[in-house]
């Protein structure tokens, strides 16, 4: 019986290293897929004391910037371990959705919140926001345009905004002078046609909008109105716009960009398109051209131009959030993470590095600008831009709303085979058939 015992308080000592091993265990460190997510060695939960473990999924293209942001965190916050994990960018929320359906409890994850609310294991914010005395306002008037069901689910670390990019040489060139930062969509057809000049190969196009359905409606958006309204007549103007440009010729047409390919970066980088309209992104684009040797010419940006009576510098955003799990058991520590990373702190660590931040103020302006001497010359107009969510963050609105409905009708209306006004009938008729009799009765966007 002593022997017996003694075997069996053995199992027990052994066991209990194993678990402790384990709880300190931070994760593989590549793709996630054996980690338990939520890893935490704490037994006092919110007491600080004690080390919590957090395994964080990121999107790949911001896992250097966490890195050097956590470092600085680290300092300050010692008992906060944290690892990041990242996945391939096409299969970042099908691989993250899967892992939390099955049982993986990331105690948090980063990503657009659309892609995510509907799995409903988002924490609510708001009591955290409250409770830490968090304010909000350097995240702008897009931050209110995220609430969910009259709650906040997610804190913006970045953002992407539009901006109009020009090839100055072409100005000079023509004598033009350069487009203005308070321009009407009207004012910018004008002056694409002024920039338009021969044909064939050797032809310069005034402005260059892309394929994408935003580079059309976003007029609509600027104005105030979302792509799930039930009155969705400013999307008529806003699609008849961009075909007027094509007939004035001062764009390349819809049809000719799918058939040769064109796409945004390399056409405006060939040197022969006035103006380009286009995201935040095409700022590291067009510098890393400039390091390879690509392109030569001056180039400069100017706020998207804006309908009549909206104010100038009026921007679409995409923000990209950090959310909490609800299963966490260690929402206090997740949210003091979150809080650094999206706030002052980590803000500006991601401005030095290039980011377009959520959260912004002067001193994560002047991080942003650097020390001036690359192109663009206003880098500023990026952070003083009025911003609007590029659409509402609802589930299924991207993936169904924009990347279905509004570029299918648009693109029949691009080919001739349909007029703006039964594109957009229709696009009325598939928002409710295809998203509003699964999502508009569940959730709402604002207060």
């Amino acid at each position: 019986m002593k022997r017996k015992g003694s075997i069996l308080l053995s199992l027990i000592i052994a066991i209990a290293m194993l678990a402790g091993c384990s709880s300190n265990n931070g994760g593989n460190g590549s793709s996630g897929g054996e980690s338990t997510g939520e890893n935490s060695g704490s037994q006092g939960g919110s007491s600080g004391s004690e080390a919590v473990n957090f395994t964080v999924p990121v999107l790949p293209d911001d896992l250097a910037a966490f890195q050097a942001v956590y470092e600085q965190f680290s300092k300050e916050n010692p008992n906060i371990k944290v690892e990041f994990i990242t996945f391939p960018a096409n299969q970042y929320y099908e691989k993250l959705r899967i892992q939390l359906s099955g049982g993986v409890q990331y105690d948090l994850f980063g990503g657009v919140l659309d892609s995510m609310i509907d799995t409903g294991i988002i924490e609510p914010l708001d009591d955290l926001i409250k409770a830490n005395n968090v304010d909000v306002s350097g995240f702008g008037e897009m931050f209110e345009r995220m609430k969910i069901n009259g709650h906040y689910y997610g804190m913006p670390y970045r953002k992407s905004n539009w901006m109009l990019y020009y090839n100055k040489d072409l100005f000079d060139e023509f004598n033009v002078p350069y487009p203005s930062d308070d321009m009407t969509w009207a004012d910018f057809r004008e002056l694409a046609k002024t920039m338009t000049k021969g044909s064939g190969q050797d032809k310069t196009y005034g402005a260059f909008l892309h394929t994408w359905p935003q580079t059309w409606y976003m007029q609509a958006v600027q104005a105030g109105a979302t792509i799930i309204d039930k009155d969705l007549s400013p999307f008529k103007q806003a699609l008849q716009f961009r075909l007027d440009m094509e007939a004035d010729g001062s764009i390349m047409k819809w049809s000719e960009q799918i058939a040769t390919g064109a796409h945004y970066n390399a056409a405006f980088q060939k040197g022969n398109i006035a103006m380009n309209l286009m995201g935040d992104w095409h700022v590291a684009q067009l510098r890393k051209a400039e390091d390879e040797g690509k392109i030569s010419f001056g180039w400069d940006v100017v706020p998207i131009p804006h309908p009549e009576g909206v104010e100038a510098n009026t921007s679409l955003a995409l923000p990209v959030s950090l959310m909490i799990n609800k299963n966490s058991k260690h929402k206090e520590e997740a949210f003091k993470f979150i809080d650094y990373m999206t706030g002052s702190k980590g803000a500006e660590i991601f401005a030095s590095m290039g980011y377009l931040t959520g959260f912004t103020n002067d001193a994560v302006k002047a991080a942003y600008f650097g020390d001036g001497n690359r192109n663009p010359e206003h880098l500023n107009y990026f952070n003083e831009a009025k911003e609007y969510a590029e659409y509402p963050m609802l589930p299924g609105v991207k993936n169904i709303v924009v990347n279905q409905i509004y570029k299918q009708e648009g693109e029949l209306v691009f080919v001739g085979e349909q007029t703006p006004d039964e594109a957009i009938q229709n696009i009325s008729d598939r928002l409710q058939k295809e998203w509003g009799d699964i999502y508009a009765d569940q959730f709402s966007v604002g207060e």
